[in-house]
């Protein structure tokens, strides 16, 4: 009867605190009128073309033909996704845009905190507003300009790093950088550092500019050295900005770019430059298989999703900065 009498009570408190809760909540709401309002067009231009979009995805279990209407459309279930994951060229570039992925994100940390750390530990301020500019001006040129000087930087007629390996007698030859392969994914990481490490270093810029000076001051007079401040204090300031950020670039680990694998790549690298988006672009596009490039884009999703919502929950389990 107790037992019964205190699941009674706790039942009662549930209810209170939930019935408290949305009270709360619908109190809050309707003291930010105004901010509600605001969000209502982005909230409506998200529906529109983030969510009814997604009706498209029919297509990947559909037979699609253009000329036919809905209704008679012939439904194939999973045959598009099982003819996927059999197929030796989709496996292919599923292998390449996971290694590009990878390359570009431990690269493009790297070289970003460290170029950030690197400037923010500079004195002379018309240096380093030189130094910034100078890094950032590459991300400002476009995909095609780019493509364009790395392809002439690599030329074996007159290109500036086989000229320079050939006065080191380093090479006996003038080497096809972008005829190889193997080369593809190495020179497509370099071009995407040198391209963008400039703009990355500004979020990491920005959240040294957080970390409290006295900390620097309290440990210089502890005689801790340059690089015990920089271990000790700037990497641990900047470490939930890092979190953050590598979470959101997992959501996108099959999402290595098109333009710069479109553009160097060619058919003699075919192999190892064509990604995931050249492939929808090839089926979907060139070969009108709107079904099997549909069925590709719904698992580069799918995928991107998981890595998304697992590398926030490890972040939350470890106790580190998270997206929700």
């Amino acid at each position: 009867m107790e037992s019964l009498t205190t699941n009674s009570q706790t039942d009662r408190k549930s209810l209170a605190g939930k019935s408290t809760g949305l009270a709360l909540f619908f109190h809050k709401l309707g003291r930010q009128k105004a901010l509600m309002a605001m969000s209502v067009p982005f909230l409506i231009w998200l529906f529109i073309f983030k969510y009814v979009p997604l009706w498209g995805w029919t297509m990947a279990f559909q037979n699609y033909r253009p000329a036919k209407k809905f209704s008679e459309q012939a439904w194939v279930g999973f045959d598009q996704f099982k003819f996927l994951f059999q197929d030796e060229g989709f496996l292919r570039v599923l292998r390449n845009t996971i290694a590009m992925s990878t390359i570009n994100l431990v690269l493009g940390f790297v070289t970003a905190i460290t170029l950030a750390i690197l400037l923010n530990e500079l004195r002379q301020v018309i240096f380093k507003r030189v130094v910034q500019t100078i890094s950032y001006l590459p991300h400002f040129i476009s995909w095609v300009v780019a493509a364009s000087i790395v392809s002439g930087a690599l030329s074996t007629d007159g290109g500036i790093i086989n000229d320079i390996l050939l006065k080191l007698h380093l090479i006996s030859e003038p080497i096809l950088w972008l005829g190889k392969g193997e080369y593809f994914w190495g020179i497509l990481g370099v071009t995407e550092v040198w391209k963008n490490v400039g703009w990355n270093t500004i979020i990491f810029l920005a959240a040294m500019t957080t970390i409290d000076p006295a900390l620097y001051e309290s440990a210089e007079m502890d005689g801790a050295g340059r690089f015990q401040r920089i271990f000790h204090i700037t990497l641990p300031g900047i470490k939930p900005v890092f979190i953050i950020l590598l979470i959101m670039n997992l959501g996108h680990i099959l999402e290595s770019g098109f333009e710069p694998q479109y553009l160097l790549g060619n058919g003699m690298t075919v192999d190892f430059s064509e990604n995931l988006d050249i492939f929808v672009l090839k089926y979907g596009i060139s070969l009108g298989n709107f079904s099997l490039a549909t069925a590709a884009g719904i698992f580069k999703t799918v995928v991107s999703f998981i890595f998304l919502i697992s590398a926030n929950q490890i972040a939350k389990r470890a106790g580190e900065a998270r997206l929700f």
